[in-house]
């Protein structure tokens, strides 16, 4: 079968759906719970996320938030989707569910769990080990070694210094620098990266202002 259901008629599933084309899927659907969406990037929305089960064909969900895209695929047996414009290394495994987009980058013998979404333009190198369901949003860069659990977003034009380690329910905001191991889940900014409440405590105490 040569059809593709897409749950998530967003700007982000019209990404999957251009990378399911250049896979050689030529029917394309997607279902959405917002009903006043009739369609996303010129393919139709025919349902609800919940008729997923009822029709045939390949799935696969295509929602930025975590917790959603868990809890939409546990009910599925999704497929992967790899653009063909991709680097993919030698003994590079990816989880089902999850998407790699256009130039990325993924280095020898690292692990992608489930339902990851890997972004146009990042990378990830050698040896690291990525949890289910985490993003590695466009441009940013996970360098060797590196571990990340499970639910985290990296942030756009972020990157993770080798070898360090961040723990499941992050965020790491847009262009913050990872330079040592995260253990406590939470928002993350700045270079080098801190927790959001300890970012604000320091300028505080600097007398920078916490605006």
């Amino acid at each position: 079968m040569n059809r593709l259901i897409i749950i998530g008629a967003s700007g982000h599933g019209k990404v999957v759906a251009d990378i399911a084309l250049l896979n050689g899927y030529h029917s394309i659907h997607f279902l959405d719970d917002d009903e006043s969406i009739k369609e996303c990037g010129g393919f139709p929305v025919v349902g609800k996320s919940s008729d997923a089960l009822l029709m045939d064909g390949d799935k696969i969900v295509a929602i930025g938030n975590s917790e959603i895209r868990q809890r939409i695929q546990a009910e599925l047996d999704p497929v992967t989707l790899i653009h063909p414009n991709a680097v993919i290394g030698r003994n590079v495994q990816i989880g089902k569910g999850t998407v790699i987009m256009a130039g990325v980058i993924i280095n020898p013998d690292t692990k992608i769990g489930n339902g990851c979404i890997i972004n146009t333009g990042s990378s990830v190198d050698h040896d690291c080990e990525l949890g289910d369901y985490v993003h590695i949003s466009v441009g940013a860069h996970i360098c060797g070694g590196v571990s990340i659990g499970e639910k985290t977003w990296i942030g756009a034009g972020a990157i993770v210094n080798n070898y360090h380690s961040i723990c499941g329910g992050c965020m790491i905001g847009s262009g913050s620098v990872v330079v040592k191991d995260i253990i406590d889940a939470g928002t993350y900014i700045g270079v080098p990266a801190m927790k959001k409440g300890e970012l604000t405590r320091k300028h505080a105490v600097l007398g920078l202002g916490g605006g």
